[in-house]
């Protein structure tokens, strides 16, 4: 429980996502995902070259499961590609926080991962609407 409290208490990118006119952070894709029966929220904001993930930067509010695996997936995620990322099953983070809180709370603890997976698919149909207009 310490460890999820640490990533809590002291979140991994997280960050500002309002200036997206630095180059360091400028959003590739910016996605909203949200619990919305117990008010969790996450703003999640990712970086790509090559389809490989380069940055990732979030807010977020809720309880701490949901900001603690959100602040946890950024760890995961950075240096993956896009394939691998979507991939990713729930195990990626009940392997990590423990399978009995992650099933207590299955959409607080997935919540990370499952905005950063429609943040991928998302910016997958603009970079096809592209193509198609090209």
């Amino acid at each position: 429980m310490d460890f999820i409290l640490d990533h809590y208490e002291n979140p991994r990118n997280a960050g500002s996502l309002n200036d997206v006119s630095e180059d360091a952070h400028k959003c590739d894709i910016k996605q909203n995902g949200g619990n919305p029966g117990c008010g969790d929220i996450v703003t999640v904001c990712l970086q790509f070259q090559d389809g490989i993930i380069t940055d990732f930067k979030f807010e977020g509010e809720g309880c701490i499961v949901s900001q603690a695996g959100t602040s946890i997936i950024s760890e995961v995620v950075i240096g993956k590609s896009k394939e691998e990322v979507l991939s990713m099953g729930p195990e990626v983070i009940t392997d990590i926080i423990g399978e009995e809180l992650a099933l207590s709370r299955p959409k607080c603890s997935t919540l990370g991962i499952s905005t950063v997976k429609l943040a991928i698919r998302e910016l997958e149909r603009e970079e096809t609407k592209k193509l198609a207009l090209a």
